[in-house]
């Protein structure tokens, strides 16, 4: 590829878990993919309680550049990964690459989002290993 990939991070309403992972994948993989995120039932904004702490924990002001969004919004992606489609993903023209299972912090209280965002820091920053090792090849 002479481009960057481009990695979309699908959930239903792109308010939390999507959201996040779209702001961590411009963190550490700017230099190997563009990033963005999006949902199959958008909310209308992004959880106040993500912002928080992704404001708190990384100085990270995800509603600078981002906002839920449609999936029939964004630029057919080359890397496709679900954030855990318990009401099932919706077809976005080839299969997931990867699914990475996250419950839906929303509602749970913060230890909860926290354990989220550091299960998504992890995955984000094992895809940027496997992007950077060329151990992924998108579908």
């Amino acid at each position: 590829m002479n481009h960057k990939p481009l990695v979309a991070f699908i959930c239903t309403h792109n308010a939390c878990r999507s959201q996040i992972a779209e702001a961590l994948g411009r963190k550490y993989g700017a230099a190997l993919f563009e990033s963005c995120s999006a949902g199959t039932e958008p909310a209308g904004c992004i959880d106040p309680a993500a912002l928080k702490l992704m404001k708190d924990l990384y100085h990270i002001d995800m509603e600078k550049e981002q906002m839920p969004k449609s999936i029939d919004r964004i630029p057919r992606a080359d890397i496709l990964i679900s954030m855990g489609c318990l009401a099932g993903c919706p077809w976005m023209g080839r299969p997931f690459d990867e699914d990475w299972q996250l419950e839906d912090p929303a509602g749970r209280g913060n230890e909860a989002y926290l354990a989220v965002i550091r299960e998504i820091d992890s995955k984000v920053q094992a895809l940027v290993h496997k992007l950077e090792s060329r151990d992924f090849l998108p579908r």
